[in-house]
């Protein structure tokens, strides 16, 4: 899905800087943030057939679909990388390319430096910052757009690992955009130079509504491996099954972030963490999930219940919809309702699982949404490699074990 031309600016359209996705929890393709309430990432043809089909009794639980852009890769006067969106259909104006760049702190990238040009030779760069850093830029050329500043701390130890091979625990904004961000720069950059257009879609940013998005991504069903794959990589998804919670629960835990109300930052875990987890380790990490420091968010679970149960029940009338790699997201906001809120405890850590319980009666807003489909298939899809029967029994499996979890949780088991 490569165009032949680039975006000429003085066509007079108008040119939005794509920034990085900083509550992207999961995946391993870069999502953009495009503007305050939509994010975009490369097209996929068989992701595009999915939501240009999808059944009306599934929009709840999607991303809404908002069209296609065209991106280029471009060099900003500091030699640095950046990705350039040129939209076909009408948009916000952002204000002129020009004036964009010229703002030295307009986008993450014009300083990120990783940790791996410090010669530390660790591959993931760890990012802190708190969430009282987001200010406001483009206040001439785009009033209200919201950006990063870049004066990020670094810390040149692995994302992923310690010496131990165990994830830290670390109170920080979540690193895995910019750390998917990066790679896929540098593919795009190897791959094709910049007079290249790209394609890719514009979705719903289901985050956006929320002060201190809690994100769980969550990687459902017993096989992962799409109609597609070659054999090499059909074994390698056939044994991460198997060696994870995939093949026993028909869920495992692909990235996550939990904001913690007494230290302010957010608790991250990414999908190596989660391949490890056993059964229990995924129990006590779903309630983790549901921890925000200092007491458990009982509150959250007769909502999130009922909203699986209705996915539930959507799913299983689905024929022939196989939804192989796709991920279910579980969302809320991490400032709690007054009612809800007890005494901060500062020195209580997250790891520690005997939160204390707050009971509020106000049901805060959670959000369940299904994202990433570019294996799924369906009779009639554009796409379709095999035609199934009947509804996709390893996303059901993966559910119905999800609420029988959240269900012991809120019965205190």
């Amino acid at each position: 899905m490569v165009g032949q031309s680039p975006l000429d600016p003085s066509e007079g359209r108008t040119a939005v800087l794509l920034e990085p996705f900083v509550h992207q929890v999961g995946g391993h393709m870069s999502v953009m943030k495009y503007d305050e309430h939509t994010v975009c990432k490369p097209l996929v043809s068989q992701e595009l057939s999915f939501y240009e089909s999808l059944p009306l009794a599934m929009r709840q639980f999607t991303p809404q679909y908002k069209g296609i852009i065209s991106v280029h890769l471009k060099k900003d006067s500091l030699g640095n990388l950046t990705l350039i969106a040129s939209p076909s259909l009408q948009t916000e104006s952002c204000g002129r390319l020009d004036n964009a760049i010229g703002d030295s702190s307009v986008t993450i990238w014009h300083k990120c430096k990783w940790a791996a040009s410090t010669g530390t030779g660790s591959e993931h760069a760890f990012v802190k910052w708190s969430h009282t850093q987001l200010t406001k830029t483009f206040k001439d050329s785009c009033p209200g757009k919201m950006l990063l500043r870049t004066d990020l701390q670094y810390h040149t130890d692995s994302l992923l690992e310690d010496a131990n091979r165990n994830q830290p625990e670390r109170k920080s904004y979540n690193p895995w955009g910019l750390h998917c961000h990066r790679q896929h720069l540098n593919r795009m950059s190897s791959k094709h130079n910049e007079n290249k257009l790209h394609q890719f879609l514009l979705l719903e940013n289901v985050v956006s509504k929320y002060n201190y998005p809690c994100i769980l991504d969550l990687k459902m069903g017993t096989r992962q491996h799409g109609d597609d794959a070659s054999e090499e990589k059909k074994a390698r998804h056939i044994k991460k099954c198997e060696q994870s919670t995939s093949a026993s629960l028909g869920v495992r835990i692909c990235g996550m972030q939990v904001y913690q109300a007494d230290t302010g930052h957010f608790l991250c875990k990414d999908k190596y963490y989660g391949r490890k987890l056993s059964p229990e380790g995924f129990r006590q990490t779903l309630r983790q999930f549901l921890c925000n420091g200092n007491h458990l968010r009982t509150d959250l679970l007769e909502p999130i219940i009922l909203r699986l149960k209705a996915l539930l029940s959507v799913i299983r009338k689905q024929s022939s919809y196989r939804f192989y790699s796709s991920s279910l997201l579980i969302i809320y906001d991490g400032q709690e309702h007054k009612e809800n809120t007890a005494p901060l405890d500062n020195h209580l850590h997250f790891q520690k699982t005997n939160c204390t319980t707050s009971h509020g009666t106000h049901h805060s807003r959670v959000d369940v949404r299904m994202i990433d489909f570019a294996h799924t298939t369906f009779k009639g899809s554009k796409c379709n490699h095999t035609t199934y029967d009947g509804p996709d029994h390893g996303y059901i499996f993966g559910l119905e074990n999800l609420i029988k979890i959240l269900q012991n949780i809120s019965e205190g088991k």
